[in-house]
């Protein structure tokens, strides 16, 4: 119906279409619309046309001949998840990237993911998943995903749920693989401990020379946990450029054994973020002095000046958060 495409095209024009409802006829016109235009849409914001999952399922065709399909906060539910699985089963190897952060997928919802990773097509090279009520259950069925098709992945992002130690466990056994190509792991607020910190550096340690970023912030990873990724750290063959322990319970004891460890292998590191620790005067005059040593890669440091309400363990530990840059050192 050219009535409805013109409609269609008089709200993209005037950017009011997000916050309109539309009927089954107005969402096959905007996908015609869509995959009609002449400008190809490589990268796909499913909160430019709606942020429900009503949207989501209107928009699938579309979805599934992009590149990149970012669908964060959409409302998107495991019923959604699998419709979204369902489409993009029939391509699977067009898709480069995944956001689906902050829907409420579960469990069910992950492992309905899960499957699609276990498609020898699938070519999926970013897969963020933070807040999306993941445990256990969740995270072991995308582990064993991975672990039959490791070698195309390259950012995973998990924060925000709760694999607990266990299943950190298992994805470290992955991070073992020699197939395994991550770059960036993020896994902050997690609930991870000292213990599954230990299984993490042991399997980046058998197989350390992929890994470029890891953001294990908010976790209770303490001074423990902070000298396993310090021996790491000394690894020469390690090539971390980003490390986050923001909000980890470390004091001047954890901040010396990374010290230590940079100044043993100096050159890879560029930011290191120890913002909402308590690395004390003696922490602090470490890094600064570890900042003048012309081998040190370091472009940003985050700290700051620390505080007992943040040596307290749990998940509300650091309620307090500000912006980063306001606690950058600058260098």
């Amino acid at each position: 119906d050219h009535s409805l495409v013109e409609e269609i095209q008089r709200y993209l024009r005037s950017g009011r279409l997000s916050r309109e409802e539309l009927s089954p006829a107005q969402w096959s016109a905007l996908v015609f619309v869509l995959l009609t235009s002449e400008e190809e849409i490589d990268v796909f914001d499913l909160k430019k046309y709606s942020t429900s999952e009503e949207g989501l399922l209107g928009l699938l065709p579309v979805i599934k001949t992009c590149r990149t399909a970012q669908l964060s906060g959409c409302g998107i539910t495991e019923e959604g998840c699998a419709s979204l699985v369902s489409a993009l089963k029939s391509n699977p190897s067009h898709l480069k990237e995944l956001d689906v952060s902050n829907n409420d997928l579960k469990d069910t919802g992950v492992e309905k993911l899960s499957a699609l990773l276990k498609d020898p097509q699938c070519r999926l090279e970013t897969l963020r998943l933070s807040g999306c009520g993941i445990t256990e259950e969740g995270c072991a069925s995308l582990v064993s995903a991975l672990k039959s098709n490791p070698s195309h992945l390259k950012e995973l992002d998990l924060s925000n749920n709760q694999p607990e130690d266990s299943e950190v466990k298992e994805l470290s056994a992955m991070l073992k693989d020699p197939q395994c190509r991550l770059k960036t792991l993020k896994l902050s607020g997690c609930g991870i401990t000292e213990e599954g910190c230990a299984s993490l550096v042991s399997a980046l340690k058998s197989n350390p020379s992929h890994l470029n970023e890891l953001d294990v912030s908010n976790n209770d990873l303490k001074d423990t946990g902070v000298e396993k990724i310090s021996a790491l750290l000394k690894d020469p063959q390690c090539r971390l450029e980003t490390l986050r322990l923001s909000c980890c319970l470390v004091t001047e004891k954890g901040c010396a054994s990374l010290v230590s460890a940079l100044k043993s292998n100096p050159s890879h590191l560029k930011e290191l973020d120890l913002s909402y620790n308590h690395p004390g005067d003696l922490g602090v005059r470490l890094l600064s002095a570890g900042l003048e040593d012309p081998h040190w890669r370091l472009e940003k440091l985050h700290m700051d000046h620390g505080g007992e309400w943040r040596l307290k363990s749990g998940p509300k530990k650091c309620f307090h958060r500000f912006p980063l840059e306001s606690s950058s050192t600058p260098l």
